[in-house]
């Protein structure tokens, strides 16, 4: 009892301070909670020693060849990370009307033509917790995959954040929550650049090295015709806002063998992100341990 006790004070406790950061960032001008949002993020750099190893060797596995830049890119990641808390904090303020002016939304139209649902294909890059509240300000809300957080009142916070303008969440059950969904023509977010255990996922190449995926995306796809569309908020330094950037939608591999194709696709997809990280590598999230899991018998990388 008494153990219970302390996690739950801990968990108001957590709640509290992140209940008056969001009030506090909230009332500022954006400019200036962008700026402040940046100097929390830079504090976390500076006290959290295993995030800084668990970058720099993330960008060392990646980019073996580049000796040079690493730092600047994780540099670079933890200033677009405070960029976003900032915006997670000002959601309160933003409506229809001057969405725009914080997120350029371009090309998702094309992907609602089929009729058969979508599958929006993301990363954690840029902006991906703004990417789905734009979603619902322009009017296409999402359904999001979203992973319960240990702490019951911050997620219930976040939830709270997240479906303000008409998202909701998927069925706790992963996969029939998206064959649901789309069999209703819905649109479904879903981050599939995280570490998954070997029972969960496929092995694919990821910068050159093989990642324990999600291959839920895959499944569901070749299961229901889905539409799988890329699409990520990128922050433009030119235009000082993000861009909401949608590609055509992937055109799947299917051949005789659905096992194959699963992981066939999923490598696909795993692919495209990789070409959005490396073209915007100072917007991910290297200090996620993305190469944790192993293929039997392989030595650990961290």
């Amino acid at each position: 009892m008494a153990r219970f006790s302390f996690r739950t004070l801990r968990y108001r406790l957590e709640y509290a301070l992140a209940w008056a950061l969001i009030k506090f960032v909230g009332i500022l001008p954006r400019p200036l909670a962008r700026a402040f949002g940046i100097c929390v993020a830079w504090i976390v750099y500076f006290l959290h020693p295993k995030l800084r190893r668990v970058g720099m060797r993330n960008l060392e596995l990646a980019f073996s060849e580049r000796s040079r830049g690493r730092k600047k890119i994780l540099h670079g990641v933890f200033t677009s990370l405070g960029r976003q808390v900032a915006e997670v904090c000002l959601f309160r303020r933003y409506t229809r009307e001057n969405v725009s002016k914080v997120v350029v939304y371009e090309g998702f139209e094309r992907a609602l033509a089929r009729g058969k649902g979508v599958l929006f294909l993301t990363a954690h890059l840029g902006a991906w917790e703004l990417s789905a509240f734009a979603h619902s300000l322009y009017g296409y809300p999402l359904s999001l995959v979203m992973r319960p957080l240990d702490n019951p009142y911050l997620d219930r916070l976040t939830r709270e954040y997240r479906t303000r303008h008409g998202n909701k969440a998927v069925d706790k059950d992963f996969a029939r929550g998206l064959i649901a969904a789309m069999r209703k023509g819905e649109t479904v977010g879903v981050l599939m650049d995280t570490n998954m255990i070997a029972s969960q996922g496929v092995f694919v190449d990821f910068f050159g090295i093989q990642a324990c995926t999600a291959s839920g995306i895959a499944r569901v796809a070749l299961k229901t015709d889905a539409a799988v569309v890329p699409g990520f908020t990128i922050w433009d330094p030119g235009l000082k806002k993000y861009r909401l950037r949608f590609d055509p939608a992937v055109t799947l591999i299917r051949t005789a063998n659905r096992e194959s194709d699963v992981v066939a696709n999923t490598a696909l997809f795993t692919k495209i992100i990789e070409g959005y990280v490396s073209r915007y590598p100072d917007q991910w999230l290297w200090v996620h341990r993305r190469w944790k899991t192993r293929p039997a018998g392989e030595k650990g990388l961290y």
